[in-house]
């Protein structure tokens, strides 16, 4: 499935999957993709996918529809063209040939494991087990103060005028069921499993492109400028600073340096590492 990606000035403001024969875009409410600036005609462009071609036409629109830099009237969309109409740029992006481009982006900002520091990772890794830890001890429920007088179960049922409930007698245990676990506990009792994430690119040539958060730890930046890992905890997702090129240079979260420790992952966050803007989003 193709889709088109609207950005301002390399900011994305909007996503649109082309399951439908015609896409109009312009000023007017009644445009699919609606892109309200002056510089934009009412019915500016139309787009019309047929079977895995998508074809672009200009609506004699009067600033005209630019691809890669060009004036066209009409145009076959290729996989990665970028219309321009007015100052807004709309992204052409064919899923069935995205995985090349894909690679490249991991190639350039995802850091394999082993070309990390070791010790680096390790220190990250423990900022975000304790970040996890304090989460956890935040969320525990406070015990209640014991009472002062105790009443035994059946003066207290008097008081409350209901009968009382006998003990019941301990049943012998079942065998333990092979699905269950050393602790006793069926899987298909336990809580939910944290929801997968991903990561995409907000600004850059990479804008639209999406990262899946499914390891434990994933490393990216660029090595010598800025490094960050996020983590998977049970608790959720952390990033941490792991190097960068100037002391004190730390990834932003929202437009705030993280600092030293780990810092927790809400979703519609938007992460800054080493120029690159990504927004968390949790699936």
């Amino acid at each position: 499935m193709a889709r088109l990606i609207l950005s301002l000035d390399n900011q994305v403001l909007a996503e649109y999957n082309m399951t439908k024969e015609r896409y109009t875009v312009g000023r007017l409410p009644d445009n699919d993709v609606r892109i309200d600036n002056p510089a934009v005609s009412g019915h500016h462009s139309l787009i019309i996918n047929i079977l895995n071609d998508s074809f672009l036409e200009d609506l004699n629109s009067t600033n005209g529809t630019y691809v890669n830099g060009k004036l066209i009237k009409k145009h076959a969309l290729q996989h990665g063209d970028v219309i321009t109409i007015g100052h807004h740029q709309l992204r052409f992006a064919d899923q069935q040939v995205n995985a090349p481009e894909q690679d490249e982006f991991e190639k350039t900002m995802v850091i394999p494991t082993g070309q990390q520091s070791a010790a680096q990772l390790a220190r990250a890794e423990a900022a975000a087990d304790r970040a996890a830890a304090a989460a956890k001890q935040a969320r525990q429920p406070q015990r209640e103060p014991d009472a002062g007088v105790r009443l035994d179960p059946e003066e207290a049922a008097a008081l409350d005028e209901r009968p009382v409930k006998k003990p019941a007698v301990a049943a012998k245990p079942e065998p333990r069921s092979h699905t269950e676990t050393a602790a006793g506990i069926d899987p298909r009792n336990a809580p939910s499993a944290l929801p997968l994430a991903k990561l995409q690119v907000l600004s850059g040539a990479f804008a639209g492109r999406e990262l899946e958060l499914t390891k434990a730890l994933t490393t990216l930046g660029r090595p010598g400028v800025q490094v960050a890992a996020i983590t998977r905890r049970a608790e959720g997702y952390y990033i941490v600073h792991v190097e960068s090129g100037k002391e004190g240079d730390y990834p932003l979260v929202n437009g705030q340096p993280i600092g030293a420790q780990a810092r927790r992952l809400n979703d519609n966050d938007v992460v800054q590492l080493a120029g690159v803007k990504m927004g968390f989003f949790k699936s």
